[in-house]
């Protein structure tokens, strides 16, 4: 398999062997960042375990999707230090520990706007039933999670990075469907894959539901933080479900239960013009170490 996701201006596309990052220079050129990747759950037997491998997949994608949005910032930002004459300073450590911060921070704002604040929302209704109370912080979570969708699919900024992530999607179904990965051939197809991080969210949300009613109605702070411990363990349940769905896609029972998740793609995901297809292409022909052209933009790649 192969996947990837949009960055700033660009494209990250992993293959078995290796990842490559596609950015459009603000010149019209595509700069690439491509090295040697393999997930640690080919390595490592216990990290490819079901339930195991996707808490495992999701931190390597975290991980990744930051190295790479990283740098398609810093190739974002060439147009700004051009236009002031000033040479890319290098980073000091006090720059990567503040990085290093603001990512921890953001991550545990996350975790509380998704999984905490609705629990005590819920908390405020003072349920006694279990079942009841896991329902509606389960609705109360999913509320949340798609109000964020909607309100930063307005920012300008966001919706092009929307439309790199329908170039990636094309992309990727060119590549499953065993066509020439061109941009010609690859334009006809949708941007709504079953397999997309989107989904993937969407059905964390619902699965939370079903994990958290077996730990029941928490009373006490331990309690509250235990759930947030089983996180892993949702996201490596819904893992396992994503996969499934990919490989049972034309069931249509099956794709009874990937339609919320391709509907929600259609704000996360937007049609892409053929600049931004051949970007998610180079990125792809590069992570499948092909040769890169997939138009007529200046490419240069570099490696690690």
């Amino acid at each position: 398999m192969v996947g990837g996701q949009a960055v700033m201006e660009g494209v990250l596309m992993r293959s078995q062997e290796s990842y490559a990052v596609a950015v459009r220079r603000p010149n019209g050129d595509i700069v690439v960042k491509k090295a040697p990747w393999q997930t640690r759950t080919k390595k490592f037997k216990l990290a490819g375990l079901p339930l195991l491998r996707g808490g495992v997949i999701l931190i390597e994608a975290l991980l990744l999707g930051i190295k790479a949005l990283t740098f398609s910032g810093n190739i974002a930002m060439e147009e700004e230090r051009e236009k002031n004459g000033t040479a890319p300073a290098k980073k000091s450590i006090w720059e990567h520990i503040w990085l290093a911060l603001t990512l921890l921070f953001s991550f545990a704002v996350g975790l509380a706007l998704f999984f905490y604040v609705p629990l005590l929302i819920a908390d405020l209704f003072n349920f006694s039933s279990a079942i009841v109370f896991n329902i509606v912080d389960g609705l109360l979570r999913l509320f949340f999670f798609l109000a964020y969708i909607y309100l930063i699919s307005r920012w300008k900024e966001i919706r092009r990075v929307f439309e790199y992530h329908g170039a990636e999607h094309k992309s990727v179904y060119a590549f499953e469907e065993k066509k020439g990965l061109t941009i010609d051939e690859t334009r006809p197809f949708t941007t709504l894959h079953p397999r997309c991080g989107t989904s993937f969210l969407f059905v964390v949300m619902l699965t939370s539901i079903v994990v958290f009613m077996f730990l029941g109605k928490p009373d006490t702070i331990g309690e509250r933080l235990l759930r947030l411990a089983f996180v892993p363990v949702i996201g490596g349940i819904s893992y396992e479900f994503i996969r499934l769905s990919d490989k049972a896609a034309k069931n249509p029972i099956v794709r009874l239960f990937m339609l919320p998740g391709l509907w929600l793609q259609k704000i996360t995901t937007r049609e892409p013009d053929d600049s931004q297809i051949e970007v998610a292409l180079v990125a792809l022909r590069c992570a499948l170490d092909m040769d890169p052209r997939a138009g007529d933009s200046q490419i240069e790649i570099l490696t690690e």
